[in-house]
């Protein structure tokens, strides 16, 4: 492929959530800053939410990276689990052997002291949830009373829920504001901005040990007019850039790159049809449209 062409140590746009990538600015340095303040802070429950590809399971691998010894941490990657399933994963991480047939309450009380054992030792335990947003209803309503299990003076379990926009849905129906109203700290994920995205881009291919100006300003801007500033589809646009320049043996991706990888992408086909067809003439464009985008992110910070 491109890596050896254009020396990369790897390959720059993978959709794998390596930690080595992530781009610590914007709303996602906000969102991972409020999670460890709130953390060690011992706070109850965190919300992170975002859109579609805009990072949420980097930012929950990013954060479990950075929380020490001082923590003991439960990650659920897939978090459709009945109540019985959620105590019983939790008991399992925890070091918890209890016999298959024991009584949910008998469950919770073996947890209940176990997390007592831990908090004497000055350990914290954190429970993170991807996707929190498929959750069963019943299911929330059980970690809810996970949450109760506290000390005079400390919760003994916390929570971090990471999901898409439907969990504000999900958690604002009316059986479940109990739950809502324990959620101290809550930050949303938004999408890079014009400038944002030619610095993500940057810094994910001086990561793979790019040191060069690979992108053109040019193919920067329709990058980013193309992907809406989200790291999914940028990362998408970027690699199929990256090969259709490799493919002619290009050391700069161009706009014309970009507009060839805008054609053969799903979630922007219909621009990639336009761009492919005149992207002489579009590039121009691409110039002026970027930078009424640059001029409309100065006058969002002023209000």
């Amino acid at each position: 492929m491109y890596k050896d062409f254009y020396r990369f140590d790897e390959l720059p746009f993978t959709l794998t959530p390596n930690t080595q990538f992530f781009f610590n600015q914007q709303s996602h340095r906000e969102a991972l800053n409020t999670m460890l303040l709130a953390l060690r802070h011992s706070e109850g429950f965190i919300k992170i939410v975002g859109e579609v590809g805009t990072g949420k399971t980097l930012l929950c691998r990013k954060l479990l990276s950075l929380l020490d010894g001082h923590f003991i941490t439960i990650y659920i990657p897939n978090p459709y689990l009945t109540p019985e399933e959620l105590k019983g994963f939790i008991a399992e991480e925890l070091g918890i052997k209890p016999e298959q047939s024991i009584p949910s309450y008998e469950l919770l009380s073996i947890i209940y002291r176990h997390l007592i054992k831990l908090a004497e030792q000055g350990k914290q335990v954190v429970l993170v949830i991807d996707e929190a947003q498929a959750m069963p209803r019943e299911t929330i309503e059980s970690l809810r009373l996970l949450t109760n299990l506290e000390t005079e003076r400390r919760k003994l379990l916390q929570v971090v829920l990471l999901g898409q926009p439907e969990l504000d849905v999900l958690l604002n129906r009316s059986d479940l504001r109990q739950l809502k109203q324990r959620i101290v700290f809550s930050e949303r994920l938004r999408p890079f901005s014009v400038s944002g995205t030619a610095h993500y881009v940057r810094h994910r291919l001086l990561a793979a040990g790019c040191k060069a100006e690979l992108f053109t300003p040019g193919a920067l801007r329709l990058l980013a007019l193309a992907s809406g500033g989200t790291p999914r589809l940028i990362n998408i646009l970027a690699h199929k850039s990256l090969l259709a320049a490799y493919g002619r043996s290009e050391p700069q991706v161009k706009a014309k790159h970009v507009a060839r990888a805008m054609a053969d992408t799903e979630e922007s086909r219909w621009q990639g049809k336009l761009f492919a067809w005149r992207w002489r003439l579009l590039a121009p464009l691409a110039v002026t449209v970027g930078a009424a985008f640059v001029l409309q992110d100065f006058l969002r910070g002023l209000l």
